[in-house]
């Protein structure tokens, strides 16, 4: 034995499983303990090898046993584990007298350390989850209250007991205008309860609504706990609330987070989405630590525990997620970087509770102030406004001449009810006085075409398809409502400052007057994006809005090329109809074409609907871990 060593034998390792479904293994080793460090050696023929690991003691947060493997041969009879800060190992000893010796010595030298666990996992981590909880985060809070605590603790903290054991959770899918959705394990404040079977709730995001009692289970409004999913009526502060906070970024994918982070690129810099699972959410991060040069992203699922407290990757556990962000705005712990720079996808936008005018549909002329140009388009100039001074709206000026007006303000206010987070938002129109002005969403970063053909270098093929799919939800919402869009393309989908691509104009080719969609034959439409039975009978309908679904999808991935750009309009009409099809781009994936390509078939009954290309591409978007 070593002079400065306390401990010294020869044990059983188990591998680290650094993989989540790496395979087991087990190895023989000399273990030794100093006052600083527990290591380990190669042991071959009596003799002490090379160093193959090392814990620093000051870093031990737990040691105690853990429940036999079934079956288990004799040489593993007698487990223990070394929960540290940057891991977890579990060891052998050949005898409970060993174990015993092995696991005061250690207890005696982390006695006192800072961060030392009340609770721990009684059950082996294997094949990629806590046998003992289920729980798949290595770093997952402990399930059993680690006894030891009490006494090993400098503070001697009493230690917080374990709640009782959670009932079956169930969702909730909202019934009416005033309902809200409930989702398992997820944190609700209770607001009102007079009527004992709808109660009025606030969930972590600010939005209000009612819910049936008996989905967050029947008790009395002063009990702290209600388990089913964690309502606390006394809790709700407004630091809570997520959505208040620039980091926020709610909807945004995974791909248009990664832009928005590395466009930033400073070290640290982050936001918080929702998850692709519902409930959940994920911390995006920017960083240059690791070894690519340009820098990553990495993607943190934020987790609850079974007492509904939030943590990522470490044991440092919080009753909401901003109380999360906070911590880790000043500790790294187990992430890749502190979160440093907040990057924002908010801008001026108007609360979707807002009412803008007086009536349903008609706005006040002098209370929207036009401040610039953003642009021309088929119906005239398009300008920058700020309505009550305070919220960014775009107004289109209509000139006279460009469009039928009394067709579409009759049909304004059934537009205005088609409410989707990928379509772009009519607010309402002035028509009291000329020029008449449509008010729509204000998106920031304009035209998706002109967005392609200057930005479009710099995003990668995931990007693209994201691009597609957010067109593809709003088209699936126009088509289960049985609203055509009739002028599919690139130039009418607009982008706003989260990359967020919505679809803008739908139903509006009805009342223009333009060249641009005339025909030979003096029909409305616009010739390179439209169907063979378009072309033949002037009929529109959700299939002949696949066909231009198809031809904006090579727009997309030949970043803005003009479709048939060899042909004029006659043209274009003799090539499809005699079977010509736009070839493949080069960023497009054969599985990509063959979306594009399916958009195409000549019989409309033949195409597939929306709903079919969005699970169609939500196949490819998990093919390429989006």
């Amino acid at each position: 034995m070593e002079n400065n060593s306390i401990l010294e034998e020869v044990l059983l390792k188990k591998s680290q499983q650094k993989k989540k479904m790496s395979p087991n293994n087990y190895k023989e080793r000399l273990f030794v303990l100093t006052k600083t460090h527990l290591s380990y050696h190669e042991y071959d023929k009596q003799k002490k090898g090379s160093k193959k690991g090392s814990i620093d003691i000051k870093k031990i947060r737990c040691v105690e046993t853990v429940n036999l493997d079934e079956p288990t041969p004799l040489e593993r009879q007698y487990p223990f584990q070394i929960v540290y800060k940057d891991g977890l190992l579990y060891v052998y000893t050949p005898n409970e007298e060993s174990r015993s010796r092995w696991l005061k010595a250690l207890q005696k030298e982390i006695r006192g350390n800072a961060d030392l666990l009340n609770k721990y996992h009684k059950g082996f981590f294997t094949n990629g989850k806590f046998l003992c909880c289920n729980q798949t985060c290595k770093g997952a809070p402990g399930c059993t209250i680690w006894e030891k605590y009490t006494t090993l603790h400098s503070t001697l903290s009493p230690v917080k007991p374990l709640p009782p054991d959670p009932r079956p959770l169930y969702n909730y899918e909202p019934q009416g205008n005033c309902d809200i959705p409930l989702v398992r394990n997820s944190q609700y404040y209770v607001l009102k309860e007079e009527d004992p079977e709808q109660w009025k709730v606030r969930d972590v995001e600010g939005k209000e609504g009612i819910v049936p009692s008996t989905f967050l289970k029947a008790v009395s409004v002063n009990d702290e706990l209600r388990e089913n999913f964690s309502i606390d009526k006394h809790s709700s502060e407004e630091e809570d609330r997520i959505d208040k906070h620039d980091w926020y970024a709610g909807n945004i994918s995974r791909a248009q987070s990664e832009k928005l982070l590395r466009e930033k690129g400073k070290e640290g810099s982050f936001m918080v989405r929702k998850s692709s699972q519902a409930g959940k959410y994920t911390v995006s991060v920017f960083s240059m630590a690791l070894e690519d040069k340009k820098g990553t992203v990495k993607h943190y699922h934020v987790h609850t525990n079974s007492e509904n407290e939030y943590y990522l990757a470490e044991n440092y556990c919080f009753n909401s997620v901003p109380k999360l962000i906070h911590y880790h705005q000043h500790n790294s712990a187990g992430i890749v970087t502190r979160l440093r720079h907040a990057v924002s996808t908010k801008g001026n936008t108007i609360p979707s509770t807002a009412s803008l005018g007086d009536g349903i549909w008609e706005l006040k002329r002098e209370e929207i102030i036009l401040q610039k140009e953003l642009g021309s388009g088929q119906f005239g100039m398009v300008q920058l406004g700020k309505w009550k001074g305070k919220y960014d709206v775009a107004v289109k000026m209509i000139k006279e001449g460009s469009m039928s007006e009394d067709a579409f303000i009759e049909e304004a206010q059934n537009m205005m009810k088609l409410n989707h987070p990928r379509l772009v938002k009519l607010y309402g129109v002035c028509t009291k006085t000329y020029p008449i002005y449509i008010v729509t969403e204000y998106m920031a970063n304009g035209c998706l075409l002109s967005y392609l053909k200057s930005h479009g270098k710099k995003l990668q093929p995931f990007q693209l398809l994201e691009i597609c799919y957010n067109v593809c939800e709003a088209m699936t919402f126009l088509e289960s409502h049985q609203f055509i869009h009739r002028d599919l393309a690139a130039r009418n989908c607009l982008v706003n400052n989260d990359l967020t691509v919505k679809v803008s104009d739908f139903g509006m080719a009805r009342y223009v007057l333009d060249d641009l969609y005339v025909s030979s034959q003096g029909t409305k439409f616009p010739v390179k994006w439209s169907a063979p039975e378009v072309f033949h009978y002037t009929k529109f309908s959700s299939k002949s809005d696949v066909w231009a679904f198809g031809i904006l999808m090579w727009e997309v991935f030949t970043l803005g090329k003009q479709p048939y750009e060899l042909y004029d309009n006659m043209q274009v009409i003799q090539k499809v109809c005699e079977g010509y099809r736009l070839y493949r781009p080069q960023l497009a994936s054969k599985n990509i074409y063959q979306i594009m390509y399916s958009c195409w078939h000549e019989l409309p009954e033949k195409r597939p609907t929306f709903l079919q290309l969005q699970s169609f591409i939500e196949l490819l978007r998990e093919d390429d871990k989006l």
